[in-house]
């Protein structure tokens, strides 16, 4: 499985719109400068994760958009999925479907590659957005610490 930027950025969009949840709604052309994202293909990436609700988009002059659900009810997991695709480095262990070649039952790489997948999504559903945030802020207050004058 390889990520491709729609989940790098599409998460990176999320998490921009964690760090400041509760600010209000954020247009995407601030989002997309802040990330350093095309804003053409953040509106994109912004209609299919509003479509699956995990944004809400707020029309007008304040407009721009907001988390659908706080920080913490969100996963990388949910991010991904809904711009990748189910995890599965094949497709024989698609977490949706699984395709089974006809040595399917005699595959022995099969078992590793499901338990590859299961690996990934485990660590992928064990990180939100809150989680996210609260790692950048510990990094900017270490970044500050090494920075300031003794």
């Amino acid at each position: 499985m390889r990520l491709t930027t729609k989940g790098h950025y599409g998460l990176k969009a999320m998490f921009d719109l964690a760090m400041h949840y509760g600010s209000g709604p954020i247009p995407l052309k601030v989002v997309a400068e802040r990330q350093g994202i095309s804003e053409n293909y953040l509106e994109q990436l912004a209609a299919v994760l509003r479509k699956a609700g995990l944004v809400k988009s707020i029309r007008g002059a304040q407009g721009g958009y907001i988390l659908a659900k706080l920080p913490s009810e969100i996963k990388v997991g949910d991010v991904i999925r809904v711009l990748e695709g189910p995890i599965a480095p094949l497709e024989c262990v698609s977490e949706l479907e699984t395709t089974i070649c006809e040595k399917g039952q005699f595959c022995i790489s099969r078992d590793i590659w499901a338990r590859v997948r299961d690996s990934i999504a485990e660590v992928l559903d064990s990180i939100t957005l809150e989680d996210m945030c609260r790692d950048a802020e510990k990094a900017r207050q270490a970044e500050t610490k090494v920075f300031q004058p003794k």
